[in-house]
């Protein structure tokens, strides 16, 4: 891919942006703004026709249905840059973007009083079995009970990764008068006071309700199976506003059958319907005190504005000055403009003597850099530098002609 074509050196409506799933609209008056050429789609596209929409596409947004695995992105010459317009980025191959030297961009704070919200509504539902009576009045049965029925005051929380999402749960469960332990691998500041504990399986036998806010990765799949069911307090719930993987299914709806938890609720799913005209099928489904939710956790008006606008925002600023800030697969690079310059910006792979070899360029054609930044990772490293406008063409050719070089592009 040495030498790709660089997309920001020709008018910004040769700009293709291509939005999928119902991206909110924030985000399409921003690129509209720009003057770039937007293409909206309301659904996913399946990764076989992927390859063929992206052949001339600049910027991606997806949503969590579409999967963008490695083939889709080794046909994608032109991509530039991905936004999940989301908080998780499972649905890339990620690594496969960074190989590419395509940064991924996400939401990582835009709806977490939405799910936040969600959880703490479920928490009450599931102590006054509220799904359940309003099934029974929906049938014509009037039911009336107070039998297992409990306020939440006094109860105990217990939080399953304390990021943006879990620890807002914390503070609107402390409102509500409960106490909150949380767990999580890394260290975390407490909110309130919220308690950290030092190990899953302590909160697990002193929580009367746990709840789940980890990512999907290999060391949190099924990390919710039979034996940490087991260690649950009789009488405890579980809900699940995370992702699918993180919890056995079949081991959850065993213990609600058994009657050893009395409830639980679910948004997220191990396999999720890709349209509406898809069935749904849970081992969940028909059990008693159990709410299941279309991964609707972040699906609120005001949670999907302000994805649009934070991914765009991203994008846009990648596309325009080469910042990768929040990149979730990138070195994070943003510097400022450096007023009567011309900016260069390279994707290579991480090997000894790049640096050097760019400035052998630079010298041999008598350029002046007036700035340059290098952050490298593991895999790629990401150069951008300013020069004097006079032979900046001439050096970002000979850059891209490197053979290290993955992508490289010139702005303004």
């Amino acid at each position: 891919m040495a030498g790709a074509m660089s997309a920001t050196s020709f008018p910004k409506e040769r700009i293709k942006v291509l939005l999928l799933e119902n991206v909110h609209s924030s985000a399409e008056a921003l690129f509209a703004a720009e003057g770039f050429h937007l293409e909206t789609r309301p659904g996913a596209l399946q990764p076989g026709e992927l390859v063929g929409a992206l052949r001339d596409v600049h910027v991606l947004g997806v949503r969590s249905r579409t999967k963008v695995p490695a083939e889709a992105l080794a046909d994608a010459k032109r991509l530039l840059c991905l936004g999940c317009f989301c908080i998780g980025t499972d649905q890339v191959d990620v690594a496969a973007a960074n190989r590419a030297g395509v940064p991924v961009f996400n939401a990582p704070f835009s709806n977490t009083r939405s799910v936040a919200e969600l959880v703490t509504a479920e928490v009450v539902a599931l102590s006054r079995q509220l799904g359940d009576r309003s099934r029974e009045l929906h049938a014509g049965t009037w039911r009336k009970v107070s039998t297992q029925c409990h306020e939440v005051r006094g109860k105990t929380l217990g939080i399953i990764g304390y990021g943006h999402i879990g620890s807002q749960v914390g503070v609107l469960a402390e409102a509500l008068g409960m106490r909150v332990l949380y767990f999580d691998v890394a260290s975390k500041l407490p909110m309130g006071n919220n308690r950290p504990v030092a190990a899953l399986g302590e909160l697990l036998e002193a929580s009367d309700f746990v709840t789940l806010h980890v990512p999907d990765t290999a060391q949190t799949r099924r990390m919710v199976g039979a034996v940490e069911l087991a260690k649950m307090r009789a009488g405890a719930y579980l809900l699940n506003a995370s992702r699918g993987s993180v919890v056995d299914v079949p081991a959850l709806a065993e213990a609600l059958r058994e009657g050893r938890l009395a409830g639980a609720a679910a948004d997220v799913f191990p396999s999720e319907p890709g349209a509406g005209t898809e069935e749904f099928h849970s081992e969940l489904q028909g059990l008693p005190n159990v709410l299941l939710t279309p991964h609707i956790g972040g699906s609120t008006e005001e949670a999907q504005e302000a994805i649009g606008r934070e991914v765009a925002t991203a994008l846009l600023k990648f596309v325009n000055a080469g910042a990768t800030t929040g990149a979730v697969n990138f070195p994070h690079v943003e510097v400022p403009p450096t007023p009567g310059s011309h900016r260069i910006l390279n994707v290579h792979r991480n090997v000894p003597g790049v640096l050097g070899a760019v400035n052998r360029i630079v010298s041999g054609l008598g350029a002046n850099i007036r700035s340059q930044v290098l952050s490298t990772d593991a895999t790629v490293g990401y150069l951008v530098m300013d020069l004097e406008q006079d032979v900046s063409s001439e050096v970002k050719k000979a850059i891209a002609e490197l053979p290290t070089s993955i992508r490289t592009r010139i702005l303004y």
